[in-house]
């Protein structure tokens, strides 16, 4: 079963997959006029405050969220992966990923924040399932009805299949792998058990989660800024370590992103496809540009129209993968270049070595600040990962079955990240990831059938001048949920 389910994997995240991402990046990135132009502006509306807007959590909170959840493993171990399997060139096309899908982290955030609606408490919910249910949905006159109910039975597929697959993603993707992924940065580096670490991490996370999206947002705007800035200071500080080979790690990346160019003897990587391969996949996973994860958080930010939130969250996919995978990855290839002891370790055990293996050979050559830096960025990163994506999960789990199912949906994620800590968590990590790929496609879907509205009311919004005007759209409120 387990072997079906790894191949079911490799299946969904193959190049049909990423052909429908990266395909979607520079689709929505022409689509939208490039408006990763428009970047020093996004990072200004990121830390400005808009108290009359409507909405549960600052901009800023919002952002701080959905980067806590985007900015996990991936940002290290997912780049050490990376580079082991398609070599230094896998890193340039990680950064491609990034600058491209900040097009289209903008265009699913828009259609979010477009189609939000309001609980019973007049909390505000969104996401690609309730882009899929209001889009869509008319009266019997055949005019745009936003009252829930009325949309087609394939939007309402749609919007189904989205909640579900995130739900399943939410809780291997956001819970286990990174309960797992710090208890054994943990134990590797002090004598601790597994068992007493998953315990920690139950508690930690529960003194969080239970107070709901904005106890997470709290915590999220204080923790992810400082993990953020200490750990690319730390990369900082080893490059200037590194400082005579970084010249040559940049160069060295370019050429094996476009040239069939052998690396560290032919130990890493197998040529241009799999530098491509490898570094778009591992690429659009570290910032789920298309996932339709951030989207989710983004909708109850107070913001007075849908094109200033899309812009503040376009911004996370800037800051993680075009920010910290770049500087992971010329950490990585500059260190590889100045510790030729770590190809060897690579050449004498192929088959076994791991992109975490790789990542705490290459820091720990750093004298004295190499392995607390990778320890304080594991360890941090994966935390917040576990809080940002457990509202995610909260959120699915309201769509499909109310408000009263998220207590126990809770409990169960809190379990599983005790369970990712003692070493259950493959499977769930096999399980998620399938639901990862899953949920991706009926969000490209929805965004895409709706590009033409996002397209004309972003010309609206920022092209002509607009973006201080407020959305006159009423918001409706969803009873029983």
């Amino acid at each position: 079963m387990f072997d079906l389910l790894k191949q079911i994997d490799a299946f969904v995240w193959g190049p049909a997959m990423i052909a429908l991402l990266l395909g979607s990046h520079i689709f929505f990135t022409f689509r939208t006029g490039f408006i990763q132009r428009k970047l020093p502006l996004a990072i200004k509306l990121s830390v400005a405050k808009d108290p009359d807007a409507p909405g549960d959590i600052s901009q800023f909170g919002a952002l701080a969220t959905a980067l806590a959840a985007t900015i996990g493993t991936g940002s290290i171990v997912g780049v050490a992966t990376a580079v082991l399997a398609g070599g230094p060139g896998a890193v340039f096309w990680m950064w491609l990923t990034g600058i491209f899908g900040m097009a289209t982290k903008y265009a699913e955030t828009y259609a979010a924040v477009k189609y939000r609606v309001r609980d019973h408490n007049g909390c505000m919910l969104g996401g690609a399932m309730y882009i899929w249910q209001r889009a869509f949905s008319r009266d019997a006159d055949g005019k745009r009805d936003t009252v829930e109910g009325k949309a087609p039975w394939w939007a309402r597929v749609g919007a189904v299949a989205f909640a579900s697959f995130a739900a399943i993603a939410c809780i291997g993707t956001g819970s286990a792998v990174q309960a797992s992924a710090m208890t054994g940065i943990i134990t590797a580096n002090a004598p601790v058990p597994p068992w007493i670490v998953g315990v920690v991490i139950v508690v930690l996370v529960s003194a969080v989660i239970f107070g709901g999206v904005g106890a997470i947002s709290k915590v999220c705007e204080k923790v992810v800024p400082f993990m953020a800035a200490a750990y690319a200071l730390g990369c900082v500080v080893i490059l200037a370590v590194n400082g005579p080979y970084v010249i040559d790690a940049v160069v060295l990346i370019l050429e094996c992103a476009f040239t069939a160019k052998a690396a560290f003897g032919g130990a890493v990587g197998s040529g241009i496809m799999m530098a491509l391969q490898f570094g778009c996949a591992r690429g659009l996973f570290s910032n789920e540009s298309g996932l339709g994860s951030a989207p989710i958080v983004a909708s109850a930010a107070a913001t007075r129209n849908p094109a200033r939130q899309a812009l503040v969250a376009m911004t996370g996919t800037f800051w993680s993968t075009v920010v910290i995978c770049a500087l992971t990855g010329i950490v990585l290839v500059s260190t590889m270049l100045a510790n030729p002891s770590i190809e060897a370790s690579i050449a004498e055990n192929p088959a076994v070595y791991s992109g975490a293996m790789l990542a705490s050979e290459a820091f720990a050559m750093i004298p004295y600040v190499g392995t607390p830096i990778l320890v304080l960025g594991m360890v941090s990163f994966s935390y917040t990962t576990i809080l940002g994506w457990s509202y995610y999960g909260n959120r699915c789990i309201t769509y499909l079955f109310g408000r009263y199912a998220i207590r126990p949906y809770q409990v169960v994620y809190v379990a599983v990240a005790f369970l990712g800590a003692i070493g259950v968590g493959d499977f769930v990590w096999t399980v998620s990831d399938i639901g990862n790929a899953l949920m991706a496609i009926p969000n490209i879907i929805v965004i895409l059938l709706l590009s033409a509205m996002i397209a004309r009311e972003t010309r609206h919004y920022i092209y002509e001048g607009n973006l201080d005007e407020p959305d006159t759209d009423p918001i409706p409120r969803v009873e029983g949920k």
